[in-house]
């Protein structure tokens, strides 16, 4: 008979204590090995034959001797990505409104040699080719009619068509005769070019807000390109009618038309994808002033590809981007152009 509890007891088991001792070792040694790794890594060469570790104090090579106050020039290493490839020409027709709803507007363009079609999205006359939401357009009843017209384009633009939105951004006919308070003025009424067209002041905040979301609403609508034509201020016409003050002043026409690109470019912040080009002139691209406040160093600075009016003679070279000279018609198979029967700056 068993005096109490403790007679089972027989001491301690030698076997678990080794056990606990070998994983305490092998613990020890993986925690070595992890070390060991993370020191050489950078010194572990991958070869076709094999393995090795090269470490720095068991290399030959002696480090070159420099003259005290020489120049190191480091050397470049090959990149793995490819250089850019060259642009691709960009041949651009403007097509008729109906085109954005009828299936034809590849056709069209394919028809013309083309690779990308121009719609009239905010015209010169301040009509909208499309269902605007912003509270002066619904003002002044400048929506397209068809109520389904939004979505005809949404379908359109996600195909495979090259699809580019022209919008005529101060030109407008219609909203200076609702708010003469945006327009360009003369002494008696509101401005007129010499097609007998109303223009907006790039001087006014809210003109260049309401541009600005035109411009969102078409790149949200998914135009791949808009098309920013009348850019800044009149550069033809009685200009000398002109009524300076605080919608036009002569001695800084660039600052407005730098306001609106910076707007635009908030405007846009959540539609990267969406190009910028303007319709501009000879004489900006070579560094000069045409009146209308655009610069080449704005042009540059906002990456907007420059359509010129084609007058035979060379485009300047540009280290941004390719200038696409406008034509009257279908040119050159293999460069770039762009026909606009609404060519009006």
């Amino acid at each position: 008979m068993k005096r109490d509890r403790y007679d089972s007891y027989h001491g301690r088991n030698r076997f678990a204590t080794a056990f606990k001792v070998l994983i305490a070792v092998l613990a020890l040694i993986l925690l070595a090995a992890l070390a060991a790794l993370f020191f050489l890594e950078p010194y572990i060469v991958y070869s076709s034959d094999g393995v090795r570790i090269e470490l720095p104090f068991f290399r030959d090579e002696e480090p070159p001797e420099v003259s005290p106050g020489a120049v190191v020039v480091a050397t470049p290493q090959a990149s793995a990505t490819p250089a850019p490839a060259a642009e691709e020409p960009f041949r651009a027709v403007l097509l008729d409104r109906t085109a954005l709803y009828d299936g034809t507007a590849a056709a069209q363009a394919e028809a013309a040699g083309a690779n990308a079609a121009i719609f009239d999205m905010k015209a010169d006359d301040g009509s909208l080719g499309y269902r605007s939401e912003l509270e002066l357009a619904l003002e002044a009843e400048v929506n397209a009619a068809d109520p389904a017209i939004n979505a005809a384009i949404r379908l359109l633009n996600g195909g495979e068509l090259y699809t580019v939105a022209r919008v005529s951004c101060f030109r407008d006919n219609t909203i200076p005769r609702w708010h003469n308070s945006l327009a360009l003025r003369t002494s008696s009424g509101n401005w007129r070019d010499g097609t007998d067209s109303r223009w907006l002041s790039a001087a006014s905040a809210e003109a260049r807000g309401y541009v600005a979301g035109v411009c969102r609403e078409l790149a949200e609508l998914g135009f791949d390109e808009i098309l920013l034509d009348c850019c800044g201020f009149p550069t033809q016409g009685e200009l000398d009618r002109l009524q300076a003050g605080e919608n036009y002043d002569p001695e800084d026409l660039t600052g407005p038309v730098e306001a609106f690109l910076d707007e635009l470019d908030a405007a846009l912040a959540d539609h990267p994808e969406t190009r910028l080009s303007v319709m501009t002139s000879r004489t900006v691209l070579t560094g000069g002033s045409d009146g209308s406040g655009q610069t080449l160093a704005l042009l540059e600075e906002h990456q907007l590809r420059p359509l010129v009016q084609e007058d035979g003679a060379p485009l300047p070279e540009l280290d941004w981007t390719q200038a696409v000279p406008v034509t009257a018609e279908p040119a050159d198979p293999d460069g770039s152009w762009a026909v606009l029967t609404a060519n009006t700056q």
